[in-house]
């Protein structure tokens, strides 16, 4: 499962998660840092996956999709 967080850096360019958060010792993150001219391609892409991951993550999805594992 994916999880993710809003964070913002603050005037010590320490990362600072918006909200409480609970992880396992050793969990993996990965940390996406926007830049100031964002590639629209990539932002499409970004703004999308939230949609898009509601459209395929599914069970009728998932299934239509096992022979291929």
């Amino acid at each position: 499962m994916e999880y993710k967080y809003e964070a913002v850096v603050d005037k010590d360019g320490r990362i600072r998660i918006q909200s409480p958060v609970h992880l396992k010792a050793g969990a993996k993150v990965f940390v996406s840092v926007p830049g100031d001219d964002p590639d629209p391609v990539i932002n499409g892409v970004v703004l999308s996956e939230t949609a898009l991951a509601a459209a395929w993550l599914n069970p009728e999805e998932e299934a239509a999709w096992d022979h291929l594992q």
